[in-house]
């Protein structure tokens, strides 16, 4: 009911009816798996280097159906990359500024592959944090979609079978666990392509 009680609100407050999509009934048996990978995590001050997503239909994971883009470093008081980041990603602020993308065009990107799709992600509540400074200057509101966080499917699935017992939620657990395969990391596609699959698995596991 809260959240129903949100959406009403942003809806009221969106600005440009253009995506009043948003807002739509979701498709059918429909999710959006999706990751960004960020310069760190101040959520103020870092900014997204580059966002992945692919589509759920159903039981499967549609990797021709997906969204991969650098985003343009654009705030003048953004923090700059560090070193660690340069490394950890293998990119630097200029591989950034020639091959990125302009935020707002990202935004229009993310915004038109998610639709009003709930969105599905392995510690999503960051990913989406810095997803809505990326499309609050163009729509007004944050995100309305519904948000399905796969570390916590897993802590139930788990909690089900052992009240008692300790419950590893990285990643890597999490996916050996579940036999599922495991892909490079700090790729954006790579991490909300496991995140689907394991919200696929869990999904089974629990007889939806």
């Amino acid at each position: 009911m809260l959240h129903a009680v949100k959406r009403a609100w942003w809806r009221n407050r969106l600005k440009d009816p253009a995506y009043a999509f948003l807002f739509d009934p979701p498709p059918a048996d429909e999710w959006v798996s999706i990751d960004c990978e960020t310069t760190g995590l101040d959520r103020e001050r870092d900014h997204i280097i580059k966002v992945g997503a692919v589509h759920i239909h159903g039981q499967r994971v549609m990797t021709s159906q997906r969204l991969e883009v650098l985003v343009k470093p654009s705030d003048a008081n953004r923090s700059p990359m560090s070193a660690d980041s340069v490394r950890v990603h293998q990119l630097r602020e200029a591989d950034l500024a020639e091959l990125g993308q302009d935020p707002l065009d990202v935004a229009r990107q993310v915004l038109q592959f998610i639709g009003s799709r709930p969105l599905v992600g392995y510690y999503l509540e960051f990913d989406i944090a810095m997803l809505n400074r990326l499309v609050r200057p163009l729509i007004g509101i944050p995100l309305p979609n519904e948000q399905i966080e796969v570390s916590g499917l897993y802590y139930d699935h788990k909690y089900k079978q052992n009240p008692n017992s300790h419950i590893d939620l990285r990643l890597a657990t999490l996916m050996n666990d579940l036999a599922l395969p495991e892909r490079a990391a700090h790729n954006p596609i790579n991490d909300a392509t496991m995140a689907a699959l394991a919200f696929i698995k869990l999904q089974a596991l629990a007889g939806r």
